[in-house]
């Protein structure tokens, strides 16, 4: 598959951009990748909406065999062959894919934020703990000395 047929394939969906990735090219509209043409096939971003669409097509997600094991992504699923004949429905599987990569990419910064949040509340927390700690120490310490001049004076 080259630049132009995917080009051509994806049309009705609208401007897509076309990058080299891995050993393929990643396919993106709006900054946000929503398929992925490796190894002859095409893989749409897909989530629990679309997946049983793709499995009442017989379709399979994205695997590749690494270290002697295989790795299955669950976040891509191969295009079904018939629809590279009918540019107006991979159109609508596009757009369904597309929704799909945008939802998983405010997931992602949402756990980013919340993640970020977790850090500061815990820095925060850890600020106070050595505060305080200080704040005893400074306290133990004013006693020992108060103790000390209370000894040389009695003495």
């Amino acid at each position: 598959m080259d630049r132009e047929f995917l080009s051509e394939l994806f049309a009705g969906f609208g401007p897509v951009t076309i990058r080299r990735m891995f050993s393929g090219f990643g396919i993106s509209a709006d900054g946000i990748n929503f398929a992925l043409v490796l190894r002859g096939a095409v893989y749409l971003r897909a989530d629990e909406n679309s997946i049983p669409r793709f499995e009442s097509e017989g379709s399979q997600c994205f695997q590749y065999e690494m270290r002697g094991k295989l790795r299955m992504i669950g976040s891509y699923w191969q295009l079904p062959e018939r629809l590279y004949d009918d540019p107006d429905e991979v159109t609508e599987w596009a757009r369904v894919a597309h929704a799909a990569a945008i939802r998983a990419s405010l997931a992602k910064a949402g756990k980013k934020r919340a993640t970020k949040k977790a850090k500061v509340v815990k820095k925060t927390a850890a600020k106070k703990k050595a505060a305080k700690k200080a704040a005893v120490k400074t306290v133990a310490s004013k006693k020992a000395s108060k103790a000390a001049k209370k000894r040389k004076s009695s003495s």
